[in-house]
């Protein structure tokens, strides 16, 4: 099994939720550490309180990856008379390297957002609030002939040729290729100084700007020239829309109580709060991981009948009722929590499949901190 270095964990991460999705104000990436570290064992949380720290130490963790971000706002000193400045001391003198993914994986396809949704029993939903979409880009490349099955299976592993819900979508027409290997050269096929005409296939497909960087390592591995020959063209067409908030549509319409009693049973809550009459009738959902009051309007004007998010204020609440939506307020941990489980079971899958050998552990102690009595 390789070693993995912290570098090569922020590589995944980014390709997991590239953090050039992120909202302008929020800060994710490598916060702190050093990306040569060595990272044997990883922990997944929620937030990085200084109880969560203390667990990693205790578990001889290199590596914490949170959703929320320990540093929100520019620090000018870090000492020990403040709580931040505590953890970050803390942090670098045990040699913990931290990361943060926080709207970029609320808004990447599959991300916490779509997560959240599935929780919820809605396998199709739309976009609230688009906030990027992605550039798509061919990628065509000149392959000796028996070669080109094997290659468009190793590039469509990585993303490349998905158009809507069809795999593996490529093009191929066979030509002859030409080439001189020189001095110096190793050629696959041919000899030094002389020309050659080889049976080969021009294979083009399809791939998102995400995937691209991907497609094409996979692409060139799987290649059996010493020098491939490939073009990438950006394309007009337009890519998948990306965003924050979703939208999901029940099959038949139940009441506001019930559904809050459904939603309550859903995220393995305590407790949870709705607003509107407990007899309203629900057919349109919005939802909105964590703190949603931004997004009540933008629901509204979607057309949901009601709202399931957390930290609801009253007057915004007291607003969305006289606009005609109802809330549902699951709390900023209940509608956030199941992001431990789901980014370690992505990161232990694909930690493996690229034969690393590093442990990724769940925080037990970053729990809810609001009490119910």
């Amino acid at each position: 099994m390789a070693q993995l270095k912290c570098g090569t964990v922020v590589s995944i991460m980014d390709s997991i939720a590239p953090r050039k999705l992120a909202e302008e104000w929020d800060n994710v990436g490598l916060i702190i550490g050093d990306s040569s570290s060595i990272v044997n064992k990883i922990m997944i949380s929620l937030d990085l309180p200084i109880w969560v720290v203390d667990e990693a130490i205790e578990n001889n963790v290199d590596m914490i990856i949170t959703h929320h971000p320990i540093i929100f706002n520019p620090i000018k000193k870090i000492n020990n008379d403040t709580a931040l400045g505590k953890k970050i001391i803390k942090l670098i003198k045990n040699n913990i390297a931290v990361y943060a993914s926080h709207t970029n994986y609320d808004i990447v396809q599959g991300g916490l957002n779509d997560i959240f949704a599935k929780q919820l029993g809605f396998e199709k939903t739309e976009i609230i609030r688009t906030t990027a979409q992605e550039k798509l880009f061919k990628i065509v490349v000149y392959i000796p002939e028996g070669f080109e099955d094997k290659i468009l299976e190793e590039m469509s592993k990585v993303g490349a040729g998905f158009i809507g819900n069809y795999s593996n979508c490529s093009f191929r027409v066979k030509g002859t290729g030409t080439f001189q290997p020189m001095e110096g050269t190793n050629p696959y096929i041919g000899q030094i100084n002389r020309l050659e005409k080889v049976n080969e296939y021009r294979l083009e497909t399809i791939v998102s700007e995400s995937k691209l960087n991907q497609v094409i390592k996979a692409m060139l591995n799987a290649h059996p020239y010493e020098e491939v020959a490939y073009d990438i063209y950006e394309l007009k067409n337009k890519g998948q829309s990306l965003g924050l908030g979703r939208i999901g549509y029940l099959d038949n319409e139940v009441t506001l109580s019930s559904y809050a009693s459904f939603i309550k049973k859903a995220l393995d809550l305590d407790n949870i709060r709705f607003s509107g009459p407990p007899n309203a009738a629900i057919k349109t959902v919005a939802m909105l991981n964590g703190s949603g009051n931004n997004f009540i309007s933008a629901a509204r004007y979607a057309g949901a009948d009601v709202i399931i998010t957390g930290d609801l204020q009253y007057h915004q609440v007291l607003d969305a009722l006289e606009e005609g939506i109802y809330a549902i307020d699951a709390g900023h941990f209940g509608t956030e929590k199941i992001m431990i489980k789901a980014l370690s079971d992505c990161l232990r899958d694909t930690l493996e499949k690229n034969g690393y050998n590093a442990e990724v552990i769940e925080s037990k102690s970053n729990i809810d901190i609001i009490m119910n009595v």
